[in-house]
């Protein structure tokens, strides 16, 4: 029996169209039970298996949602059906998504899919449907990737599952907008409320964010690794392709490094205080906690002009504190290093540390 590609997807593009006239998108409930069985053994490894929650795993080998909804059962409950079909070309997947909507309140009283691709999209999909049930269409639009991942966590504070499979769960948010679109009869970018960076694989903006922070990445190629974005096209990486792009990963990625030092810097304050009395402190929390208001404070305006400070030593004396510093680079050469620099950097510190505190220059 031949399948008709679906509907909506460009046939020239998608890595599971015809062949030998054959559409092998969705071959038998068999192949994607055995694709199930061979998630554990084959698709994933048994190193990685424990980076996969148990939910995510339990949805692979048995997925709770996965099925048809048939016209004749939407007419015997006078409901509205609706099936939506999505794929994501940049891992060759494949969900239809089936709607079963009570149109006198739009709310969706059943919904089941069916998928084709890797274990991780599998068990997306499933927990994706799911999490549509007893919604309205309205609020089945609000449902994102992260939603979909955040749901499959066994511990809320731990990944579903590992950074690179991230991007298994943008295609079922993707299928959720199809779906609406095609119950209100308008197109799927009326529902676009999130910023899309990278178009090729439909990673959003607090997507990558998110995975940035979670796994600590600090280059492009993991960036593409974990979530495909970048990986194609390559226009959303950095200027000069051949589209022009209104944010691109070199920038996001050093605004979220960015932002992560800073939220370091003043973990490593907050550690370092005691009660938020510098008095009371050991000698080493008070160095640590000098060297984080320099690190945050006063080192990014020095080096912006080819200079540093470095902290030398800390003396108690009677009634306060003397601090020897040696400054660095260009701040060594300076005319102002012993006057307005030293004054500024004094101020700061006394400021922050609430202390008496003497800048010395050796």
């Amino acid at each position: 029996m031949l399948h008709k590609p679906f509907q909506g997807m460009d046939a020239t593009k998608m890595s599971y169209k015809y062949k030998n006239g054959v559409c092998n998108l969705f071959r038998t409930t068999s192949l994607l039970a055995r694709s199930n069985h061979m998630a554990r053994d084959t698709l994933i490894g048994g190193a990685l298996w424990e980076e996969y929650s148990s939910e995510v795993q339990r949805r692979m080998n048995d997925p709770v949602n996965m099925g048809e909804i048939t016209q004749e059962e939407a007419d015997k409950e006078s409901k509205q059906l609706i099936i939506a079909d999505f794929g994501a070309e940049s891992c060759g997947d494949a969900v239809r998504l089936y709607w079963l909507i009570d149109p006198k309140n739009d709310v969706i009283v059943k919904s089941r899919f069916k998928s084709f691709g890797c274990g991780t999209a599998i068990a997306s999909s499933d927990m994706m449907a799911e999490l549509c049930m007893e919604k309205t269409v309205d609020e089945a639009l609000k449902i994102t990737n992260i939603d979909v991942e955040k749901a499959l966590r066994d511990d809320p504070d731990i990944p579903a599952v590992p950074g690179q499979k991230m991007h298994c769960s943008v295609m079922a948010y993707d299928v959720i907008k199809k779906a609406a679109s095609l119950y209100k009869g308008v197109d799927m970018s009326e529902f676009e409320t999130e910023f899309i960076v990278c178009e090729c694989a439909r990673v959003s903006l607090d997507t990558l964010k998110e995975v940035i922070r979670l796994n600590k990445l600090d280059s492009i190629e993991q960036i593409v690794d974990y979530t495909k974005a970048g990986g194609f096209c390559k226009s959303c990486v950095k200027p000069g392709g051949h589209e022009k792009k209104d944010l691109y990963l070199v920038d996001l990625l050093a605004e979220v490094k960015e932002e992560l030092e800073k939220e370091a810097i003043s973990k490593k304050i907050k550690e370092a205080k005691a009660d938020g009395d510098f008095n009371a402190m050991s000698l080493v929390q008070k160095i640590k906690t000098i060297e984080s208001i320099l690190e945050e404070y006063i080192r990014p305006t020095l080096k912006a002009d080819g200079g540093d400070v470095e902290l030398v030593d800390l003396k108690e004396i009677e009634g306060g504190y003397e601090l020897y510093i040696k400054y660095k680079g260009e701040c060594m050469s300076c005319s102002m290093n012993t006057t307005t620099t030293l004054a500024g950097i004094e101020d700061m510190l006394k400021f922050k540390l609430k202390a008496n505190l003497r800048v010395l220059v050796i």
